[in-house]
């Protein structure tokens, strides 16, 4: 196994002002781009940006947000997390990706999925029915966009395209091209069968119940006669300087946003209990330097992957102390997981 790569992700979380007072979105977008000028700056290898469509989120359009942290980063790997692709237009996205890749020099990343919230179907005119399809179709036609110069493709949830060229092109390195999958099998065998790379999004519970999504990537490579591409994790988490003021600092934010959520959902009121076992012993990456980076150095051998990005905004948590968790994050945290690895390495 290579080097780790570390990231961090976001959906630009509406959040409060010192005066406690929700901040206009407009607001919200430029901090966004000043948290991704300091990941560049700390050393984090990526920073992704989740589209919504939604009043508690400020981002629907990443690719233009991205640009912008284009122009002021020099190094950070650049991407979504996710495009809702099942809503999208493949060609459009495409584009977006070809252009921000051409812009940054190559920086630029695609993270695809059906998308967590349903808003977005209905915005841009589609069936809640058709989800499954709509990904399929459009998820194969971007895989083609990116593989091949001159495309022809038909299906039944776009026009077809025969011979078609797309423009700008990719250069000779590609498009590195993930697919956010939160637990179907059946999305890993797609996964495979389409040559892209496998992003697990795990929100809940051990990390390890995700081994047989690994076994089974790994099965389904050896009997499509398929390369193995590098597989990643995506995870909530937050850094402070102690396990404690990090526990206290997420607690309210995580207890107003999945709150909301949970009400319009269905789901049972979060409790304090049931965020402090998830911090122990689930999915939230939360406390100390040198606790989180425990906790991803143990997900990182136990699935056996090579990418894992952190989502550390959840809720409406101030600016500044986001900005202080990416500083821990890539000053002292992505150092001490390297070291951890490293030193797994040596033993072997």
């Amino acid at each position: 196994m290579g080097e780790i790569s570390l990231g961090l992700d976001t959906f630009g979380d509406v959040n409060r002002g010192a005066d406690g007072q929700m901040l206009p979105m407009d607001r919200v977008l430029r901090d966004v781009v000043e948290q991704a000028v300091l990941a560049d700056e700390v050393g984090i290898d990526f920073i992704g940006l989740g589209e919504h469509h939604r009043d508690d989120f400020a981002i629907s359009a990443p690719e233009i947000v991205l640009a912008a942290i284009a122009g002021r980063t020099s190094r950070i790997h650049l991407g979504t997390a996710v495009t809702v692709l099942s809503s999208d237009d493949p060609v459009r996205a495409f584009q977006r990706f070809s252009t921000l890749n051409a812009v940054s020099g190559g920086r630029a990343e695609a993270i695809l999925g059906r998308g967590s919230f349903s808003e977005s179907y209905a915005l841009f005119g589609y069936d809640m029915a058709d989800y499954d399809q709509l990904f399929e179709e459009k998820l194969d036609l971007f895989a083609r966009l990116v593989r091949e110069k001159k495309v022809s493709w038909k299906g039944e949830t776009r026009a077809p395209l025969k011979n078609q060229v797309v423009y700008p092109p990719l250069g000779p390195e590609g498009l590195t091209t993930w697919v956010g999958v939160g637990g179907s099998p059946e999305s890993v065998v797609r996964v495979v069968r389409q040559d892209l790379q496998l992003m697990l999004a795990i929100i809940g519970g051990d990390p390890a119940r995700f081994v047989p999504y690994v076994d089974l990537y790994h099965r389904a490579v050896a009997s499509m006669d398929a390369k193995v591409r590098p597989i990643g994790v995506h995870s909530p988490g937050f850094v402070a300087a102690t396990d404690e003021a990090a526990r206290e600092a997420l607690w309210p934010h995580y207890h107003e946003m999945f709150g909301r959520i949970g009400r319009e959902r269905g789901w049972p009121p979060v409790t304090k209990d049931k965020y402090l076992a998830e911090v122990e012993h689930g999915s939230l990456y939360v406390g100390s330097p040198e606790t989180v980076a425990r906790k991803i150095a143990k997900t990182v051998r136990t699935l056996k992957i090579q990418r894992f990005d952190m989502k550390y905004a959840t809720g409406p948590q101030p600016h500044g102390d986001l900005m202080d968790c990416i500083r821990l994050y890539g000053e002292t945290v992505i150092p001490m997981v390297r070291d951890m690895l490293a030193s797994d390495r040596a033993v072997a």
